[in-house]
């Protein structure tokens, strides 16, 4: 069961409250994203965080195509050590946030999926747990993230998404406080941030994303 399969990220001028520049970037990049995608990420720098532009979707080094990383955008924390695919990541501790405006969730309603539209009531940014890997596919260098997920059967707010057979799971939002200890946080230590989302969130009913009218970068 997958969970968060696209979201938006924020404007220059929201990264910014998020303590990083985004002028030394190309964000010209399609604000849905989705698998395969790039999208901003924020890692450790030398001098608070860093900011850089990576692939939804880990790529793990022995992937031999791009369209891999349309099946691995979600890593569950239960098993992320033992996949295949998350493993390498995982063990060399490979911690990085995710900058999100909103993200999408269906909910089903007299069995029907529709979807809503998941963001904080005040309408600020906020950063997502993930893992990131470094490959080389086809001669070309690419870094690629996974957002990690919790089981959320029990949460008043996720538990409302997806299939009301499906398991209920919920992204990983890292309140600010705590950016900096995830960022430099080791994989013994990383379970101590699995938060559970905080009462902060608001959900109302959106179209999905129009990914007709998206590209790949």
């Amino acid at each position: 069961m997958t969970m968060c399969s696209n979201y938006q990220f924020p404007s220059k001028k929201k990264l910014r409250l998020l303590g990083v520049d985004p002028d030394h970037y190309d964000l010209d990049l399609k604000e849905h994203v989705y698998p395969s995608y790039h999208a901003p990420i924020i890692m450790k720098g030398a001098d608070g965080f860093d900011l850089d532009i990576a692939r939804f979707g880990l790529l793990p080094k022995w992937a031999k195509e791009f369209n891999f990383s349309n099946h691995t955008y979600n890593a569950r924390t239960e098993s992320v050590a033992e996949k295949p695919s998350f493993r390498n990541a995982w063990k060399y501790s490979k911690f990085c946030l995710i900058p999100v405006q909103e993200f999408y969730e269906p909910k089903y309603i007299n069995g029907k999926s529709h979807w809503y539209t998941i963001k904080r009531k005040d309408d600020q940014p906020f950063t997502v747990a993930a893992i990131y890997e470094d490959a080389e596919i086809r001669d070309s260098k690419v870094r690629s993230f996974s957002m990690l997920t919790i089981n959320s059967d029990h949460h008043p707010f996720m538990k409302q998404f997806h299939a009301p057979d499906d398991e209920k799971r919920s992204i990983i939002v890292i309140p600010e406080e705590y950016r900096n200890d995830w960022l430099n946080v080791d994989r013994e230590h990383a379970h101590e941030y699995f938060f559970e989302m905080r009462n902060e969130f608001v959900t109302f009913p959106q179209k999905s994303p129009d990914k007709s009218q998206d590209s790949l970068f």
